[in-house]
């Protein structure tokens, strides 16, 4: 039994040794698939890091382009900002220059239409006067024509005396005839008086 247990034992372990080594076998086999896949899926993921480095690498460059582009807008935004500021300063000076150029224009006008309104009071009141002083000249030529009239009638009068008249008008006794001298000078002398011009 001895002998028929080494056998046995041996036959165990014998086929204990090649079921382990067949399992060994086996084992070896299962890690080298196991390894090979590994390898197969590092390199996949190698693969798939790449890609996904180059796309952060695209994304990058992408977002780079974009916050340039925001920048560039901002920047736009803040001239565009300050362009409008400054038209709107620029404008509101305008305005307010020309306000005051209206003011200036309108005291200016409302002095001008004073002094045309005194103008023309004054220009009525010389047309006024300058009629009246027109009616008051054509009086005095008229007076002055009579007075020359009056003149000449006496020059007239006192050059046709003659020696005769001369005698009678001094003659002392009666004097009808002086009276009739001063009452001819007192008819001239109204008829000059009447000529006289009023101011």
């Amino acid at each position: 039994m001895r002998k028929s247990g080494i056998i046995a034992l041996a036959f165990m372990f014998v086929s204990s040794f090649a079921g382990m080594e067949a399992h060994a076998q086996s084992e070896t086999d299962r890690l080298r698939e196991a390894l090979r896949s590994a390898t197969a899926q590092v390199r996949s993921m190698e693969d798939q890091r790449a890609a996904l480095q180059a796309q952060i690498t695209e994304v990058t460059r992408a977002r780079d382009a974009l916050k340039a582009q925001v920048d560039t807008a901002k920047a736009q935004a803040r001239k565009a900002e300050a362009d409008y500021r400054t038209a709107v300063r620029e404008f509101n000076d305008r305005l307010e220059e020309r306000n005051q150029t209206l003011e200036k224009w309108k005291d200016a006008y409302t002095e001008a239409a004073t002094v045309a309104r005194d103008k023309d009071a004054e220009r009525a009141k010389f047309e006024a006067e300058s009629k009246a002083y027109k009616a008051s000249t054509q009086a005095c030529t008229a007076k002055n024509k009579e007075l020359v009239k009056v003149g000449r009638e006496l020059l007239a009068r006192y050059e046709g005396v003659t020696v005769g008249e001369r005698f009678i008008d001094s003659e002392p006794i009666i004097g009808i005839r002086r009276v009739q001298i001063q009452n001819l000078l007192q008819d001239y002398g109204d008829r000059v008086l009447n000529q006289k011009a009023e101011p």
